[in-house]
């Protein structure tokens, strides 16, 4: 089944039966990031698409713009006791002129799936940061956009299998989808969908919404305005620190978007058909 996914034996208990059964878990295992052969962070994740993860955190951490930044990305490290490299080791070698990271803001310590790292822990300093203007470039049906969370579950293919995996993915105005990702955290599957951005030269992604299978945090409408994204779409609720941020930075943030309904609770207009009180 690949890395994504293990296979582990369960005892499945019902209110009509008991039996054994074979079971299929989601792996998170380790990534240690390393910037010029210098540790930087160990963070917990599911294993794929870990390009597109280192870019979209340092970009989030504000250490790259653009994918000139990076020199190179290679994994390192040995073979296992398997004697098999685990791929669990990535070294990023900037570019020249691109400072590398202070030692404040070095991680050298374990960081859960369920924990974001962006450094920025205020709205105003997540404003300061910010390099891109939200425009209203972007205007999408509401139609659309109430389709939006079942579409990118469609593209859950290992969530299909395992029921323990987010999803982020980036669409456009018609609806389609053109990068999904998964990972064990919602931080992570966002990380993944703006590095690939980055790494298409796609930033600002003035044109494309976010969609994430969970809740609107804070530390996703953060990742979602650095990236210049003006929509974000959220299977569930939003915090209140999600919220201001996005009602500041002007961002679209609509919320439990499921079954034909939703909650615009910031900026409304980009909505085409949308018939809100809510105050721009």
């Amino acid at each position: 089944m690949g890395r994504l996914t293990r296979r582990h034996p369960v005892l499945r208990l019902t209110a009509e039966e008991e039996r054994r059964r074979i079971d299929v878990l989601a792996v998170e295992e380790p990534l240690e990031l390393r910037i010029n052969g210098e540790p930087f962070v160990v963070t917990m994740r599911t294993p794929g698409d870990d390009l597109d993860l280192v870019h979209g955190l340092l970009h989030a951490e504000g250490l790259i713009t653009g994918v000139a930044d990076v020199s190179t990305a290679r994994y390192c490290g040995g073979a296992g006791e398997d004697g098999e490299n685990p791929y669990n080791q990535l070294d990023v070698a900037l570019a020249a002129g691109v400072a590398p990271p202070a030692a404040e803001q070095r991680r050298q310590v374990l960081t859960s799936s369920a924990c974001g790292l962006c450094g920025a822990t205020s709205i105003d300093q997540v404003l300061r940061d910010g390099r891109f203007e939200l425009t209203d470039e972007l205007r999408i049906d509401r139609a659309v956009i109430a389709a939006a969370p079942d579409r990118l579950r469609e593209q859950q293919r290992t969530f299909d299998k395992t029921g323990g995996l987010h999803g982020a993915g980036l669409m456009d105005a018609a609806g389609d989808l053109v990068c999904v990702r998964e990972d064990v955290g919602r931080h992570n599957a966002v990380d993944k969908v703006i590095g690939w951005a980055l790494r298409q030269d796609r930033l600002p992604a003035r044109d494309l919404a976010l969609v994430v299978s969970g809740r609107a945090s804070f530390e996703l409408t953060q990742k979602a305005v650095l990236a210049g994204i003006a929509l974000l779409i959220a299977v569930s609720a939003p915090s209140s620190l999600a919220v201001e941020l996005a009602e500041r930075s002007g961002l679209t943030l609509a919320g439990f978007v499921r079954g034909g309904s939703m909650n615009v609770y910031t900026h409304p207009d980009r909505i085409l058909a949308a018939r809100s009180s809510v105050t721009r």
